[in-house]
């Protein structure tokens, strides 16, 4: 855990307001979602159940809380409206941990759990159930008699995934450590209902992030065994360029019904993405790059660079535009690579290290003259500018090297992959807890989550 890291229990957190960043309450914790793993690993804290105005409980992931307290959660402003359902991997913590009944691993003693703490994990946003406060003897946490005492998560049992028959809650389990590249080449190899039910298990983001790396027919399948509402939710979470592209194959009804539930401002980052040719710049850019205004510093652009959630490309270069920052932005005025913010004192203004030496690509820019601009000047991202000097976006070199490999470069990659060794990827237990030469994995029998 992190030096200093504060340990808090969640019984402390039930019913505290929730803030924006600006110091507004938004709602009510209600309840923490939890996933349990398998083994005796501590359990990951996938985020908060709120109540907001109307009674109304939404799921507020972990990744978007940036100070939690006891008396206080403040999160980054940004809300998921939707109603919170729970879905069959996940636990409620409140509601289904706390006053159970447990064992101690080390006398086999029956033990009541009346609280469960929490930290965050080092350098991580990620946060883990890891003690839990246990009442020895007595039928409940109101019971007033026996030793109380707090243990490690791994010194109880009777919470924990069983190794072997948890169908779905096993697999997602499993699949937690794995790249979502190699996910992808697991779920491909599954056969279409037990992809779709591993698929309904996974949470947004993970579910998002996967789809991201499958063929085309494979995110088309799952997606139309989604729930419509889920569906939206996934398309959300994905890139907005990657979300166009898999929208772009969709019949023309369920494309226009899926943006219709998206959030309005995500559903326009796609909607603009739609409106150019594939094979362009304006087609294959993304519309959430780094965006500065000129009297920013170096330090709030390396501050905005060490966001974990950025890919390598897009966190290699800021640009800076008048406002507004949202693209379109201002004025697009230039930009500043990496490493000239690493040469510069944390105070420089970024509006004085911008590099204007490379004209930006327009939006129309075919996908060979954007390869080749790339390729001339050794560049992994571009902006691209409209006439009005706005920034749109930026050209990626991984959304290039998506258009320039074959068609079915994924489908051919897991091919090989299965040829060279196991198609489950690298370190992916059978049922049994060994490698499964045959590639072959338990049945996931659950019902359709959030």
């Amino acid at each position: 855990m992190a030096a200093g890291a504060p340990r808090i229990f969640v019984s402390h957190l039930a019913g505290v307001p929730v803030f924006d960043p600006n110091g507004d309450q938004v709602g009510r914790v209600r309840d923490l979602v939890a996933m349990l793993r398998v083994g005796r690993r501590p359990p990951r804290l996938l985020g908060l159940v709120v109540e907001v105005i109307g009674r109304r409980r939404i799921f507020l992931p972990m990744t978007r809380v940036t100070g939690v307290e006891s008396g206080q959660v403040i999160t980054t402003g940004v809300l998921n409206v939707r109603r919170f359902e729970q879905r069959p991997t996940e636990r409620l913590v409140l509601g289904e941990l706390l006053d159970r009944r447990v064992k101690l691993v080390e006398d086999d003693a029956e033990v009541t759990v009346l609280d469960v703490a929490i930290q965050q994990l080092p350098a991580r946003r990620d946060w883990e159930i890891d003690k839990v406060f246990v009442r020895r003897g007595g039928g409940g946490a109101l019971r007033r008699r026996g030793e109380t005492l707090t243990v490690e998560w791994s010194a109880v049992t009777g919470f924990t995934l069983e190794e072997e028959g948890q169908g779905a809650e096993n697999l997602v389990a499993t699949f937690e450590r794995m790249r979502p590249a190699d996910l992808a080449n697991v779920l491909h190899h599954l056969s279409p209902k037990r992809r779709a039910e591993v698929a309904a298990a996974l949470d947004d983001d993970r579910l998002a992030d996967v789809l991201e790396e499958l063929p085309e027919d494979d995110q088309i399948e799952i997606l139309g065994k989604l729930k419509e509402e889920r569906a939206a939710d996934v398309l959300e979470a994905m890139d907005p360029d990657d979300a166009a592209d898999l929208l772009s194959e969709l019949p023309e009804d369920d494309k226009e019904r899926l943006l219709t539930l998206m959030r309005p401002d995500d559903a326009a980052d796609v909607r603009r993405l739609l409106s150019y040719e594939e094979r362009t710049a304006g087609g294959l850019m993304t519309t959430e790059p780094i965006v500065l205004r000129p009297d920013a510093t170096v330090a709030d652009a390396l501050a905005r660079v060490r966001r974990q959630d950025l890919s390598p490309a897009l966190a290699a270069q800021v640009y800076v535009c008048r406002p507004p920052e949202e693209t379109p932005t201002g004025k697009y005025l230039g930009t500043v690579h990496f490493q000239r913010l690493l040469r510069d004192p944390p105070f420089t203004l970024v509006s004085a290290i911008v590099d204007t030496d490379l004209g930006p690509l327009a939006p129309d820019t075919p996908l060979p003259v954007v390869t080749s601009h790339l390729a001339a000047y050794n560049l992994v991202a571009a902006p691209v500018v409209d006439d009005s000097g706005s920034l749109l976006g930026a050209v990626t070199v991984d959304d290039v090297l998506d258009h320039l490999l074959p068609d079915d470069w994924r489908e051919t990659e897991f091919h090989a992959q299965e040829e060279d060794g196991p198609g489950f990827g690298p370190g992916l237990p059978s049922a049994g807890g060994r490698p499964d030469p045959a590639g072959s994995a338990p049945s996931p029998e659950v019902a359709r989550g959030r």
